[in-house]
């Protein structure tokens, strides 16, 4: 077993007037590396200019995380069976919903992993897409949400 923390960090804003609705979301997320991420609600969320488009919004980074325990997973996987990746590059797209009583949530994210692999052992077809699904299976954060994850290689 292991443990991972992030740290959330939040402060109103002088002129923010909290009472009111009206203060930012914008914050901080930190990482045990030193890494810092400004984050906020997406401004589908929380309109502009009390969120902060550029900055990564929860549900984006809940498909980035997705998408990276895949590709980590597949990337192992390839390696095991001697397949040289070269590139691995996903597009991923997570699709907000509503579900009973109106409750939002990330009903669906699909993956579209587009992997070039180099050298004469290169895997067929069939053995990407199982290399595909082996990856889904074992990805231990597509094994702790309800969320539909749907895979779709682009070959």
């Amino acid at each position: 077993m292991s443990e991972h923390v992030a740290k959330i960090e939040w402060h109103r804003g002088v002129s923010d007037d909290f009472s009111n609705n009206t203060f930012s979301r914008a914050h901080r997320w930190h990482f045990d590396g030193g890494t810092i991420i400004d984050a906020s609600p997406s401004p589908y969320i929380v309109p502009l200019p009390l969120s902060v488009e550029a900055f990564v919004d929860p549900e984006e980074a809940f498909i980035a995380s997705l998408s990276s325990c895949h590709m980590l997973t597949f990337l192992t996987i390839a390696a095991k069976r001697k397949y040289t990746v070269d590139s691995y590059i996903d597009n991923a797209v997570g699709l907000l919903d509503s579900k009973e009583m109106g409750k939002k949530w990330v009903s669906r994210v699909t993956l579209y992993p587009e992997v070039t692999f180099s050298g004469s052992h290169q895997p067929s077809f069939e053995q990407n897409k199982k290399l595909h699904q082996l990856a889904h299976q074992h990805c231990f954060i597509a094994n702790s949400v309800l969320t539909d994850i749907v895979i779709k290689p682009v070959f």
